[in-house]
């Protein structure tokens, strides 16, 4: 239970906080983050945990009650919006794991609108898993609720196509009319047949287009009924009309209203009310490169775990990843992540940030050195799991500076451990642009030999170091695509809580 003298210098503080959206976030011992809000207004949201006369075990619960006992300061971050607010509140929560936070803990994601511009006649669709390439995102919006009422009225505008019919232009078969006639009729039979029925040139004409056509909210690409450059117009003003601030569209709409409200058209303008304010919540929206929801672009890892065990060419399964990557900018304020993947998936409770202590300057390899010793004592002192793998954002430089931090660690440590790590454990580095990989058999050179899986290149270099020559698997490589998802993951951690730490000093070991 904090003293008066705590109390007092946080209620102190809360008076210095601004009113308006942002996060806040109440902290314990050794500044551990203990509970992650949001608020429309910071001061008053804030300072309604700390009120006098007031009863937090029967307002908020005993949990919260258990937690403001332990609160020693209260620290926040301001945003522009409301929406921004729970959009980082929701990624932070996944990060950090508080342990007063009961919501937002799961993989649950916000929507994203995706448009399929890859497609010869793109379709429109609200997804919480878009296409690895060929679509155009927008998002990710803070209501699904709202942004499916807003999709309605842009079909009513735009009028374009979102069913999962596979429509192309060309088609070299030519089909008769009485099978496209079995075809349509099988298609409304079998409503999972129609997600993979393919629509082509001639055959077009004789589909007979959904409900959507008949009611004029699509202009039915699936039965020719439009030629495939003016549709793709329809598709590039949709695009404008989401890029814009729509303020014609909206002065346009409120004026009809107050029109109609002038000839007592009241339910008309109703009707324009709502859709001005659909067309508002447009705007409560993210952006995909700024607000990153890593699972949204997650692959089934199963394929690439299997045969990375066999490029690593050991026994064992690869069950453990953990990815490090450095943040700094001249040395000031680094940051160390370390992320944990089990199964080929992230793993938030294993997830790790450390500052740094012992580095002066803009020095990558002694950094990562620093987070290597620091996380891995544990696991030779078997308070710890080895992972299977550890993989290193950079290149051989950054992968031998890992290298050589273990393999200090291990020499001072028991015969025991070490070759229970030598054994097992395997390292990697991922360099960027290039997506070339240097694998190591392990810190002291004693596993399994990779030579044989590498094509020839050398396991061990000179001083027990890793392959000197890289492995570059093919862009579509479903190992390739693991790797990556690790690696830009702990980049991912790294430079989110360095520009957190920049900003308000947040970070706890």
């Amino acid at each position: 239970m904090p003293d008066m003298r705590d109390i007092k210098a946080i209620r102190e503080k809360i008076q210095g906080l601004p009113t308006g959206p942002g996060l806040y976030f109440m902290k314990g011992a050794k500044e551990e983050v203990l509970y992650i809000g949001k608020a429309k207004n910071l001061r008053s949201r804030v300072s309604s945990y700390f009120q006098p006369a007031s009863d937090v075990m029967e307002t908020r619960g005993p949990k919260i009650a258990e937690m403001l006992n332990k609160v020693e300061t209260v620290d926040f971050i301001e945003t522009e919006t409301e929406v921004d607010a729970m959009l980082k509140e929701a990624r932070l929560i996944k990060d950090i794991q508080p342990a007063y936070n009961t919501d937002l803990l799961d993989d649950k994601t916000f929507p994203y609108l995706e448009i399929t511009t890859g497609d010869d006649f793109p379709g429109v669709y609200i997804t919480r898993k878009p296409r690895v390439r060929g679509s155009r995102l927008f998002g990710p919006f803070a209501s699904a609720k709202d942004l499916r009422a807003v999709f309605v009225e842009m079909q009513k505008i735009f009028k374009f196509r979102s069913c999962n019919l596979d429509i192309r232009e060309d088609d070299e078969e030519k089909r008769h009319h009485e099978e496209h006639e079995e075809t349509r009729s099988i298609n409304i039979k079998n409503k999972n047949f129609s997600a993979l029925h393919v629509l082509r040139g001639e055959k077009r004409r004789f589909f007979r287009p959904c409900i959507l056509y008949s009611i004029n909210q699509c202009v039915a690409p699936c039965g020719a009924r439009i030629e495939k450059a003016e549709y793709r117009a329809i598709i590039r003003d949709l695009i404008k009309f989401l890029q814009s601030k729509r303020a014609t569209m909206l002065r346009q709409l409120k004026k009809e209203m107050e029109e109609a409200a002038k000839a007592f058209e009241y339910e008309k303008a109703g009707v324009l009310r709502d859709r001005v304010r659909l067309i508002e919540k447009l705007d409560e929206r993210g952006e995909p490169d700024e607000d990153v929801q890593p699972e949204v672009f997650a692959a089934d890892p199963s394929e690439a775990l299997v045969k990375l065990q066999k490029i690593l060419n050991t026994p064992n399964q690869i069950r453990i990843i953990e990815g490090i990557d450095i943040a700094n900018i001249g040395g000031k304020e680094a940051v160390g992540s370390l992320v944990k993947f089990i199964d080929g998936r992230p793993f938030k409770a294993g997830y790790r940030r450390f500052k740094i202590k012992t580095v002066e300057g803009s020095d990558d390899y002694a950094m990562i050195a620093e987070v290597v010793k620091r996380r891995y004592k544990y696991a030779i002192a078997g308070e710890e799991l080895w992972p299977d793998l550890i993989l290193i954002d950079g290149g051989l430089g950054q992968l031998h500076a890992a290298e050589t931090a273990l393999r200090e660690l291990l020499t001072a440590e028991t015969a025991e451990n070490a070759e229970k790590s030598k054994n097992n454990l395997r390292l990697a580095g991922i360099a960027k642009r290039e997506e070339e990989i240097y694998f190591s058999a392990s810190p002291l050179c004693g596993g399994r030999d990779l030579a044989p899986r590498l094509e020839g290149r050398e396991a061990c270099g000179k001083g027990g170091q890793g392959t000197t020559k890289p492995l570059k698997l093919p862009r579509h490589s479903p190992v390739l695509k693991l790797l990556q998802y690790v690696r830009d993951e702990a980049h991912r951690f790294a430079q989110h809580y360095f520009h957190i730490l920049q900003q308000k000093k947040l970070l706890d070991e």
